[in-house]
């Protein structure tokens, strides 16, 4: 098995640094942390080189907070300049491990992602007719220091790149409590193995393909499943055979525990690619793709919020195109025309309401405190005056409408005309209303 030496003078590499700095800026410019680092940006760089060089670098401290959607999880935020340590290290040391992942690892690689890993499921679900789905239990809070190192040891042998990634391992913060204890174990000794790794880190991102890889050879080597699809912890068995997949899983279930993972039984099933197989956030068969309904809801409820923002000035026109844009293109590549249409729609009645309408959820409690700040210092309204109206063209083909930005008036085109005959759309859409949209707040 080939490894790799002399790895981490290309790491702190002045020229190494910068790019790796300008790749942890991205999209976070306006941070004040990143704005200072910026302004002395050299000084910095050289100042972070030669800490790595004497061996004196120590990771920072991390900045957790937690997110309730999809799911709860925590999330760990390192310091801008460990940010920019785990980017000079990506940069040199991931194209190796690369070469050693198999080509269905579609988790955090060039080249791949999750719309490519739906249009691989999808391509296997039109050759065979069973599919094991399987989820590991806690995956990132369940990932154990000892066998990730043991992992990237079998890639790379430059010493000082191993003492920088075991520093960045050892400094992940306790994560989710999850169980560590397998068949064979002594119990004293499993209780003192460090488990967990920040999600958040670009390395735990990478870490995360590292840590299955040989896993993802077992199952296509040994158990001679090539119809296979893995994106991070989630991976898909297909074959034309219901017993060989129950059979699969078990021999998955024990090659596990060898990684000290578990699969969580509730999502691991077998079914028919004919009832749809769900999987990152869509719902794939075998000739049509459609997004899941959640995700519709919870897409269409931020939607919601971040055109009541925009209504009452508190959005940039700007950012809710760009919002709306990156979600529709999501949408249409679940074959999701009537979808985007219909919540085209209720977007443009939203966004053509009349000012004085309430507006509730996250966006009321902004808009209240706004109001709040703003009291005393501007005069009210007066009664009978029209609130500002912004025109917002959510349609291709708007462009002919009325650019009303800081002027009063009405929205172009934001209503269908009353009394048209409907059409095969209208009735789709309002099936699909029917079966799968929640009402609108405040209509």
């Amino acid at each position: 098995m080939k490894t790799f030496n002399h790895l981490f003078e290309s790491i702190c590499s002045f020229e190494n640094l910068m790019a790796a700095t300008r790749a942890a800026e991205r999209g976070r410019r306006l941070n004040d942390n990143v704005g200072r680092f910026r302004t002395r940006v050299e000084a910095e760089v050289l100042r972070l080189r030669e800490e790595l060089l004497s061996g004196t670098y120590q990771p920072g401290s991390y900045h957790e907070f937690w997110i309730r959607e999809p799911k709860e999880r925590m999330i760990s935020a390192a310091p801008y300049r460990d940010r920019v340590v785990h980017h000079a290290v990506c940069r040199v040391v991931m194209p190796l491990f690369e070469r050693k992942m198999i080509a269905d690892l579609y988790s955090n690689r060039p080249g791949k992602g999750t719309h490519a890993a739906i249009r691989r499921c999808q391509h296997w679900c039109r050759r065979y007719r069973f599919v094991l789905k399987c989820d590991v239990t806690k995956y990132f809070p369940s990932m154990d220091h000892s066998v990730l190192k043991q992992a990237i040891r079998r890639t790379i042998r430059c010493r000082d790149t191993l003492r920088l990634l075991d520093a960045i391992i050892d400094n992940s913060n306790p994560q989710e409590a999850v169980c560590t204890v397998f068949p064979r174990d002594d119990i004293a000794e499993a209780a003192e193995r460090r488990v967990g790794l920040p999600i958040g880190n670009l390395t735990s991102q990478w870490f995360g393909g590292i840590y299955l890889t040989a896993f993802d050879h077992w199952v296509q080597e040994t158990l001679g499943a090539g119809a296979y699809v893995r994106y991070v912890d989630d991976f898909l068995l297909f074959s034309d055979d219901k017993a060989q997949l129950r059979a699969w899983r078990q021999a998955m279930r024990e090659n596990l525990h060898v990684h000290r993972l578990r699969l969580n039984e509730r999502k691991t099933r077998v079914s028919r690619v004919q009832d749809g197989v769900t999987f990152l956030g869509q719902r794939v068969w075998p000739w049509r793709r459609r997004l899941a309904r959640s995700n519709v809801a919870r897409a269409r409820r931020r939607l919601r919020t971040q055109a009541d923002l925009y209504r009452c000035g508190l959005l940039p026109r700007d950012s809710l195109i760009q919002r709306w844009a990156s979600w529709k293109g999501h949408a249409l590549q679940a074959h999701g025309t009537a979808l985007v249409a219909v919540v085209q729609d209720e977007l443009r009645i939203r966004i053509g309401n009349a000012g004085n309408e309430s507006v509730s959820g996250a966006a009321g409690r902004v808009v209240e405190q706004q109001r709040e700040q703003r009291a005393g210092r501007e005069p009210e309204q007066q009664p009978g005056q029209r609130e500002q109206q912004h025109w917002f063209p959510l349609r291709e083909g708007d462009s002919s409408g009325r650019e009303a930005d800081g002027r009063s008036g009405e929205v172009h085109g934001l209503l269908r005309r009353p009394g048209r005959k409907p059409t095969r759309v209208d009735r789709f859409r309002q099936i699909w209303r029917n079966e799968y949209a929640t009402p609108v707040r405040g209509q």
